[in-house]
């Protein structure tokens, strides 16, 4: 079991924080290009989870997967997003990306006046201690399956 990648969106669309772990294969297309596919993705999917669910979601569009990969999602109440992609055999991710939000994007970008909320995270300490964060996971594997 593995991760692979991290996004974090604002609520507008836009990248804040892209890192990336055990990703085998590249896009091909500029990363600009990259977070622009997967934001519009997200939206679409939340779109139509929300239209076609036959009973009412609370939480909304939590997570999918295809025969390769399974992605994750979480949503704060300020429009912050989390995307985790990680291989088929992680469980389910939202208390992780939401103590990701909590203790380390609260703590270390929200809290901190030298970082400008809304724009790309330029925080050393928040990368270190994000990396950290993951490598730490119980489903954490730098040899991806």
């Amino acid at each position: 079991m593995t991760v692979h990648n991290l996004y974090i969106f604002d609520r507008n669309g836009a990248c804040l924080h892209y890192s990336e772990w055990n990703r085998k294969k590249q896009a091909g297309i500029s990363k600009e290009e990259e977070f622009k596919l997967m934001y519009g993705m997200l939206f679409s999917i939340r779109s139509f989870v929300s239209k076609m669910s036959p009973v009412d979601m609370k939480d909304g569009f939590l997570a999918f997967q295809t025969s390769r990969y399974k992605l994750h999602y979480y949503e704060t109440p300020t429009g912050i997003k989390l995307v985790m992609n990680t291989d088929l055999g992680v469980p389910n991710c939202r208390d992780t990306l939401q103590q990701i939000y909590s203790t380390l994007y609260v703590e270390y970008i929200v809290k901190n006046p030298l970082c400008v909320l809304g724009e790309s995270l330029q925080s050393d300490l928040f990368c270190s201690k994000l990396d950290s964060f993951i490598r730490a996971l119980p489903f954490f594997s730098v040899r991806a399956a």
